[in-house]
């Protein structure tokens, strides 16, 4: 299993410092993470939107959507993490 630890707070994770930063519209948390030379922006979920991630944020989950190349390919909720499969691909697989 793969986890991030629920210790992530003022940008510290593990032994790395990162930038919190605030998005303009809708005042999410953000943060830029590098993994194997590539930034993979890491996005707080957004609460008010429909989606079943929404929803768990909206119940006191800590939930965060990751992006790569602009497509979303993972997200963890209170450190369990979830990848996404390309299209013609199962949905999602949990580690």
């Amino acid at each position: 299993m793969l986890s991030v630890p629920g210790a992530f707070q003022n940008g510290e994770l593990g032994k790395e410092r990162y930038a919190v930063r605030r998005t303009p519209k809708r005042g999410l948390r953000q943060v830029d993470f590098v993994f194997d030379g590539s930034e993979i922006p890491g996005l707080e979920q957004n609460p008010d939107t429909r989606s079943r991630w929404a929803k768990l944020a909206r119940s006191g989950k800590k939930v965060m959507q990751f992006l790569s190349e602009g497509r979303y390919v993972a997200n963890v909720v209170d450190g369990k993490v979830t990848f996404y499969r390309r299209q013609g691909r199962t949905a999602a697989k949990k580690h």
